[in-house]
């Protein structure tokens, strides 16, 4: 009971700090309500489009934007703003699910790295500077190209390439938590070592890793445009906005707004993302808080 008192009044301080953080830092509010806006306009696109995605008016092929069509059509006669809308569908549920996933199990190797040290560190972690050697690009090309395009298959190529960064973050501030008193505590009282992971540990390293989770998905959804344009991306005509930009290259001087929209989607996404980790950072970070 007592403990379940102390993570809550944890999680309180923990949303103060990030309140001041953010009041402090204007521009991660500025980062928040776009990210939150690309969210609402990719939860809403059946309603703010007025295409179908799929729809071809080949009579209005390559169209410049107007009133009918406001972002301009495609080479097949699409409506681009339905295919940008539900594309960042896709391009969202992508980046998250392989963030999430590597979060969660780039997290949980870097804090048993950290826990168990001698061995078992020295191994995994050069296991992680194996696949830190790769570009993110080049390891989930790789990937891809070995397990073939597809939805499932794109979101592990990408979560494999972030789980090196997140086990290296983890791993950090678990040395240093599991050398103070509450954990030595916590191992007279003869505590398991899933209850110190679970309970005391994890909670502590969870401030960093969301920032760098924050961070990452802007990397993911980069990494999913940049293989969706060499052509491992989610096969045609499902739409994402690395597949748009892929489409419309080979008509970007006849037609630029083909390239245009998507690319400025992709910039937004990532630009509210870095402002969002920065307001993070900065209520986690005591010295850039000034208390240090």
């Amino acid at each position: 009971m007592s403990e379940d008192i102390g993570f809550r009044r944890a999680l309180r301080h923990h949303g103060r700090q990030l309140l001041r953080a953010f009041n402090s830092n204007k521009a991660s509010w500025v980062g928040l309500v776009l990210f939150l806006g690309i969210v609402a306009c990719a939860l809403l696109a059946p309603w703010l489009s007025s295409h179908d995605p799929a729809e071809q008016y080949m009579g209005a092929r390559l169209a410049p934007p107007s009133a009918e069509f406001l972002l301009g059509t495609d080479d097949f006669g699409r409506d681009i703003l339905s295919r940008l809308l539900y594309g960042a569908r896709l391009s969202l549920l992508i980046g998250l699910t392989s963030t999430t996933l590597a979060l969660v199990i780039g997290s949980l190797i870097g804090a048993l790295a950290g826990f168990y040290g001698g061995r078992f560190d020295l191994l995994i972690m050069q296991a992680m500077d194996v696949l830190l050697a790769f570009p993110s690009l080049i390891l989930g090309l790789l990937v891809v190209a070995m397990l073939g395009p597809s939805i499932a298959n794109l979101t592990i190529a990408i979560a494999l390439t972030a789980v090196p960064a997140f086990a290296r973050i983890a791993r950090s501030p678990t040395l240093v938590i599991k050398q103070r008193e509450f954990i030595l505590a916590g191992r007279t009282l003869g505590f398991g070592d899933a209850r110190l992971l679970g309970r005391h540990i994890l909670p502590n390293i969870a401030p960093e890793i969301l920032v760098m989770g924050s961070l990452w998905l802007g990397t993911t959804i980069r990494v999913e445009s940049s293989l969706a344009f060499i052509g491992l991306g989610v096969p045609p005509p499902t739409s994402t906005w690395g597949g748009m930009i892929r489409s419309g290259f080979e008509n970007i001087l006849d037609s630029p707004w083909l390239v245009l929209w998507p690319s400025l989607a992709i910039l937004l996404c990532v630009f509210s993302l870095n402002l969002l980790g920065d307001g993070l950072r900065d209520a986690i970070d005591p010295k850039l808080r000034g208390e240090g």
